[in-house]
């Protein structure tokens, strides 16, 4: 073993760390394994080095050169110094890979996964056809040579149910064939959209452009129906046409030169579809033109369909010899020709979008006849509509609409708690997208409105099936429902007030549950809103004319909630409003009271029911109040005793005239109309119907004379049975007058007859009665008659 002195490591220790680091390795390469036996026969940690060769006490060395213990030398510097390398040189390339796909499996998401409804086929094509012409009639503006083949713009589609194909046919800009590796070849590649780009880098673009297609799938949906599909395009700036040929669920596709003379086209493209077995019923050409009506029937450009038509004719029937003579005819006399009518079937091109979009016009040169006439054809309505509304709004979000109130309500088609109706149509380009909202648009109280909304950039996903939200769906939603309110309030405001009663009979109720689940349209919803009133039993009135009636000294908005206007009127509580003639509103709809408690106010008027306590009509007198609360204080605490848990508490009306008593709700709980509508419901909570029906309060009429009898009981005799029952009765009674139902029906009926009992006991059965006519014709019921009185007369 090479051995060094403690001078060479001391040198080493003070040289540069480089010079150390070669040092080092110099010397570790040249160090001797040590046997260990030297090493096991010590019992202190010792550990050997080529540095300093031999033993070496741990303890010592480690605190005089300040290293940790179990660390040597030569490592500790050697890693320091490969650390100090390693960060001088620059970190390894990342190296970069391309997303893979396989083909087949994309096109089967894209073909079965992106639409929900298999007929968008051909909404699909038809706007990629529509794009074709639109890119042509925009080019040709600069380059008038691409129109010299073929003048018109159309598009044209033609079936064969036999064979199962659909060929769709247009004179657009056609595809070269490198324009068909890019756009068909390459999948989610939009031609429209790089086409739109270009136009908005132009100096000279338009901002005004038709185009429809955006995300570069809509073509693949024809492999929803097909198995095949060819594409023969001819573009204008090539000299040659070219076939694309692909099948469902291949990988790859062929393109080659169109050499077949009788396929060539002047300019366009035309689609072939091969269909599936089961598809093959999208041949029929009046499936294709009913399609062509629902989602492409405002296209700018027309579509044509080759369907079978049929001409009557009249043609000459040679007539049998043997019956013109049976018929007595003469050979010499002139025959008269017969003939008979027939059918002669032949095929021809039908345009299918005849209807133009009357949105894209300007209202002020529309009538009403040609509003009408499209609200009746889009909607398969035969009746006018109340009102319409055509509008266009600009800005953040940019649409146009037309909107229809109807005149009817449909009839069980679409119930008021169905958010889901088809009555919106929402297009985008002119194209149909969807009729099928959850609310996305209107409310569902407003689901009634029908019309269409036409937007070039609303937030779809790429089905463009699906509305997404965001905040341009809710932008658009608050004005079409701002725009629905303008047109019902100007039906309130018409000259012909049928009108307005016409449609509150229609859809009264749904603006009744816009007030339970639209607060911040209250102030649009109020005013439309119509009732039956105290002065108005025969025709509704609106609240503003409500607000105009009342009284000086009137505060508050009064109501009460019954089941019809005679219940209303015949109520106990409006004796005293009557008298005071104060107007209160008749709430007979069962949808009536909620809404209105959901109101709160209208024009700073508080809404009041006027069955339940704490009524102030404004009249207080607190001397009087003072006086007769001494007088019949003791009473009212009489009759709570008597009538223990069944009210909450007995005190003086300041609302009754002519009734004796009345039983009020609580200020907080159900009044006695939503205790029984709660009643009925199927799905109720019970528990909730025992809390918030739990308080009443049993309110008496003091200057009444039954309740003046019961003070004077109280005061002579509180313990008699007769005054006891008559509280009883006088509960159960002010219960059935109130509006509430009693637990026991006919418990109540027993006392009733046993107090008409008492009433008539002996007052039509005295000795003095002579009978006049036959004898009764049961001579019990005459005994029983004779002995009463002599029984009365025994006891005196």
């Amino acid at each position: 073993m090479h051995r060094l002195s403690r001078r060479s490591v001391s040198a080493a220790l003070r040289a540069p760390a480089t010079h150390y680091r070669n040092a080092a390795v110099a010397l570790i390469s040249s160090s001797t394994p040590v046997p260990d036996s030297a090493v096991g026969s010590d019992n202190n940690t010792r550990w050997y080095s080529a540095i300093t060769g031999g033993k070496c006490d741990t303890a010592r060395y480690s605190n005089q050169l300040n290293l940790k213990s179990g660390l040597f030398l030569g490592s500790r510097y050697e890693s320091t110094a490969a650390a100090s390398d390693s960060a001088n040189q620059p970190p390894p390339p990342a190296e970069k890979y391309e997303y893979q796909a396989e083909v087949s499996r994309l096109m089967d998401l894209i073909v079965n996964s992106l639409y929900s409804n298999k007929e968008v086929f051909l909404r699909e094509l038809i706007s990629n056809a529509s794009d074709a012409l639109d890119k042509l009639r925009y080019l040709s503006v600069t380059e008038p040579q691409l129109l010299k083949d073929a003048v018109d713009l159309n598009i044209r589609i033609q079936t064969d149910k036999d064979n199962g194909r659909i060929t769709i046919i247009d004179s657009g800009i056609g595809m070269t064939r490198q324009e068909l590796v890019d756009c068909l070849g390459t999948i989610a590649q939009s031609g429209t959209a790089k086409f739109l780009k270009a136009v908005k880098e132009s100096k000279d673009a338009g901002t005004d452009n038709n185009l429809i297609g955006q995300f570069g799938v809509g073509f693949y949906s024809a492999f929803l129906v097909s198995d095949k599909v060819v594409v023969s395009t001819k573009s204008p700036k090539s000299d040659k046409q070219y076939v694309w040929e692909g099948e469902a669920n291949a990988s790859s596709y062929t393109i080659r030169e169109e050499t077949d003379p009788g396929s060539l086209i002047p300019r366009g493209t035309r689609l072939t579809l091969y269909l599936k077995r089961d598809d093959k019923g999208f041949a029929h050409p009046e499936r294709i033109q009913k399609l062509v009506k629902n989602y492409s029937q405002f296209v700018s450009f027309p579509i044509y369909t080759w369907q079978e038509k049929g001409i009557t004719k009249e043609v000459e029937v040679d007539e049998d010899p043997v019956e013109a003579k049976e018929d007595g005819q003469d050979e010499n006399t002139e025959k008269k020709k017969k003939t008979k009518k027939v059918v002669e079937r032949f095929w021809d091109w039908e345009l299918a979008n005849e209807t133009q979009p009357i949105w894209l016009r300007n209202p002020k040169e529309v009538t009403t006849e040609e509003y009408n006439d499209f609200y009746k054809k889009t909607f398969n309505e035969y009746s006018d509509p109340l009102a319409s509304s055509h509008f266009t709004t600009e800005g953040e979000v940019e649409f146009r609409s037309v909107l229809y109130v109807p005149a009817v309500a449909p009839m069980g088609k679409d119930d008021i708690i169905n958010p889901k109706t088809k009555n919106i149509r929402l297009y985008v380009k002119r194209v149909f997208i969807s009729d099928d909202f959850d609310g996305e648009l209107f409310p569902r109280y407003l689901s009634f409105v029908k019309g269409v909304v036409d937007s070039n950039d609303l937030p779809l996903n790429v089905s463009r099936e699906i509305l997404q939200e965001s905040r341009i769906v809710r932008i658009m939603r608050k004005r079409l429902v701002r725009k629905a309110f303008d047109m019902i309030l100007g039906i309130s405001m018409s000259e012909n007030r049928g009108d307005y009663e016409t449609f509150w009979e229609n859809f009264g109720k749904h603006l009744k549950l816009g007030c339970i689940e639209d607060r911040e349209n209250h102030k649009r919803l109020a005013p439309l809103l119509r009732f039956f009133s105290s002065q108005s039993e025969e025709e509704m009135i609106s609240l503003d004319e409500y607000v105009e009636n009342m009284k000086p000294e009137q505060k508050d908005i009064y109501y009460i909630a019954a089941d019809s206007v005679t219940s209303a009127r015949n109520a106990p509580f409006l004796e005293r409003l009557l008298e005071k003639d104060l107007e209160v509103l008749y709430l007979v709809d069962p949808i009536d009271e909620v809404a209105i408690q959901n109101l709160k106010s209208y024009k700073e008027k508080n809404f009041v029911d006027i069955s339940k306590e704490d009524l102030d009509l404004g009249d207080k007198n607190e001397e009087k109040e003072k006086v007769v609360k001494e007088e019949f204080g003791q009473t009212c605490d009489w009759i709570k005793k008597r009538l223990g848990e069944k009210v909450a508490s007995v005190q003086i009306s300041n609302r009754l005239s002519s009734s004796p008593c009345v039983l009020v709700s609580g200020k907080f709980g159900w009044s006695a109309n939503m205790e029984r509508l709660m009643k009925a419901q199927t799905v109720g909570d019970t528990s909730t119907l025992e809390f918030m029906k739990g308080r009443k309060v049993f309110e008496i009429n003091p200057e009444h004379p039954i309740i003046r009898d019961l003070n004077a009981a109280y005061r002579s005799n509180p313990d008699d049975e007769d005054a006891l029952r008559a509280i009883d009765l006088l509960h159960d009674a002010a219960l059935v007058s109130s509006g509430y139902t009693p637990d026991n029906p006919a418990q109540l009926g027993g006392k009733i007859y046993e107090m008409m009992g008492m009433a008539l006991s002996g007052k039509w059965s005295t000795p003095e009665v002579q009978h006049s006519g036959l004898q009764p014709p049961r001579t019990e019921t005459l005994e029983a008659e004779v002995v009463e009185p002599v029984q009365a007369g025994g006891q005196k």
